[in-house]
């Protein structure tokens, strides 16, 4: 079978590494990168920790407006489909890349492949909801990551195609996190950080809390942007902040207090996952960081008034928290009950890799 994959962003990639391996053991896969995650550490450094192929298409097609962005994608898309003429074309998650992937190869009668189907937030003011709704009713089969996931397409009477594979973001957290702690458990972690951030105050283990901020309904706005860092420089343990690029610029114009937080570049997959395995709390706007926290056993609390994954919030692990200084302090040093609960398996055994390939090879029927 010959299939193209289509990735542009860091879930993707992460998405991307347990897949590939399994599905090239017997069939083609052609990798097309579209370029809308292009820092060396928002991009490059994944292909390396993770042993990603190297694409064999890259659009280049860097940031930009939705529109500007997801056309030149849909553009770039269709020539490569066109010249490659693949059996079908296996799309993740809810970026414009997943859209623009589902959208060009629909259009030309070609089956599409979604990884991450299912999720809804229930906000479609966000671009990540539009996206993952349009993207699953032109999809000719939905690969699930949950029993939720499944329930929410059949509301929305989507029933054909639709296979619960588990989550492949955990099969990516369960074959990398001894690989993870074996590198940085000497304390390598701390060093990496700060030679390329100067100066930075001693921070421990458990000692801290691992924040990062890039949705748009938080960074596009003054009032909620100053709201999350007024908090972060009030909290009881210092706040370690990777910074996405296009969220670092959103703060040059902002007057908030840095104190007790530390800023640092974005980091590569095995520090992220050791940094977040070691945190005392992820406080986050990211759903794939939530399910990373989860994954890890790490309490987390999500600045946004809804998350697609529910299932997280069982027995507090998770915790809502509106973008309000107040209740973001309340909620991130809230009593940590969540530890005295055992977490349900909701997102399956690790092995969604194999059911996925098994899926999309056998028209839908995976071996139990």
């Amino acid at each position: 079978m010959k299939l193209i994959t289509i990735i542009g962003a860091r879930p993707q990639f992460i998405k991307a590494a347990p897949f590939s391996e399994e599905f090239r053991k017997n069939h083609e896969e052609i990798l097309v990168h579209t370029g809308q995650h292009y820092d060396a550490n928002m991009s490059d450094i994944f292909f390396d920790e993770l042993g990603i192929p190297k694409p064999d298409y890259n659009l280049g097609v860097g940031s930009g407006s939705h529109g500007k962005q997801t056309a030149s994608m849909l553009e770039g898309i269709e020539e490569i489909l066109l010249k490659e003429k693949p059996d079908g074309l296996l799309v993740y998650g809810d970026t414009n890349s997943t859209l623009a992937g589902a959208l060009a190869a629909s259009k030309l009668h070609i089956p599409v492949f979604h990884v991450e189907a299912g999720l809804r937030s229930y906000n479609k003011l966000m671009p990540e909801e539009q996206n993952r709704i349009l993207t699953d009713h032109i999809s000719d089969m939905l690969l699930c990551p949950t029993q939720t996931a499944v329930d929410n397409l059949k509301k929305e009477g989507i029933t054909y195609g639709v296979v619960n594979t588990g989550d492949i973001m955990y099969d990516t957290v369960l074959r990398n996190i001894g690989i993870a702690n074996e590198k940085y458990s000497n304390g390598l972690w701390f060093d990496e950080i700060v030679s390329e951030n100067g100066e930075i105050s001693k921070i421990s283990e458990n000692g801290y809390y691992l924040a990062t901020i890039h949705r748009a309904e938080n960074t596009d706005n003054p009032e909620k942007l100053s709201n999350i860092f007024k908090a972060f420089s009030e909290l009881n343990k210092p706040v370690l902040l990777p910074l996405h690029p296009r969220t670092e610029k959103l703060i040059e114009n902002l007057e908030v207090d840095m104190k007790n937080i530390i800023i640092i570049n974005p980091v590569g997959y095995l520090l992220m996952l050791y940094l977040t395995s070691n945190a005392y709390m992820v406080v986050t706007d990211s759903g794939g960081l939530q399910k990373e926290a989860y994954f890890l056993k790490t309490p987390c609390t999500t600045l946004r008034d809804q998350t697609e994954w529910i299932e997280t919030l069982e027995n507090s692990w998770n915790v809502l928290s509106k973008i309000d200084v107040k209740e973001i302090k309340s909620k991130v040093q809230r009593e940590l009950t969540c530890l005295k609960h055992p977490q349900p398996k909701s997102f399956g055994e690790g092995n969604a890799a194999l059911k996925i390939c098994e899926a999309i090879v056998n028209g839908g029927k995976i071996n139990e």
